[in-house]
């Protein structure tokens, strides 16, 4: 099937308030455009510059998700464009963020990023790290970034059971934060081989590539 056809299948799988994020990192932006022709607006990167790149040639309203680990230093290369970041870990990051938000006179919106695979290759905070961030001092006085909610991704498994339990664990958590702080209203958990899962289980959310673009070339 092509991209867009796979965008079309998708999306009428999708329920209604579930964002679809087409994970576009290694693929060529003539894909991206053939996705972009067929409706799909919002994309994820997992690597600044190439998402700067790519930026820079697409049409100005694609939404840009960074998906990734971010490194501090490389933030002010996407703060003038990202749309939503997607993997907060630390208030180090976020105040990075917020530094060069105000730079450039712009509200980014953040989910943290919630450890809730046993992969060590996971990255993310647990809970308690997670409430200390949004109830920090450092936090309420920033003007430039916005929390509005989690994201979280499960163990690489054939375990469906694990992997549900993960997601539910990551959807509880959301639910009791929302309590605390109403604005909470994404929840970014699903890629593409879990993504059905993740919706059964609540994900506002997901961020899907191989099932949209076929596989990654990594040469």
């Amino acid at each position: 099937m092509s991209i867009a056809e796979n965008i079309k299948t998708l999306k009428a799988e999708l329920p209604e308030e579930v964002s679809l994020v087409a994970i576009s990192k290694t693929k060529p932006k003539e894909d991206l455009l053939e996705a972009y022709e067929a409706g799909q607006r919002l994309f994820g990167e997992n690597k600044i510059q190439e998402m700067a790149e790519k930026w820079e040639e697409l049409p100005k309203d694609i939404q840009w998700h960074m998906v990734g680990h971010v490194q501090r230093n490389k933030v002010k290369y996407m703060a003038p464009f990202v749309s939503l970041i997607h993997a907060v870990d630390s208030l180090k990051l976020l105040k990075e963020i917020e530094k060069q938000a105000k730079k450039n006179d712009r509200k980014i919106q953040c989910l943290l990023q919630i450890k809730i695979a046993e992969e060590d290759t996971k990255y993310g905070i647990d809970i308690e790290e997670a409430k200390n961030i949004l109830l920090s001092d450092a936090y309420r006085e920033m003007s430039h970034v916005e929390i509005i909610g989690l994201m979280g991704m499960a163990t690489l498994t054939e375990d469906q059971a694990k992997i549900r339990s993960e997601f539910s664990f990551l959807k509880r958590t959301f639910d009791e934060f929302k309590k605390e702080h109403p604005t909470f209203s994404t929840l970014s958990m699903g890629m593409s081989g879990d993504y059905k899962i993740a919706i059964e289980c609540g994900s506002t959310m997901v961020r899907v590539g191989s099932a949209i673009f076929g596989e990654r070339d990594y040469n």
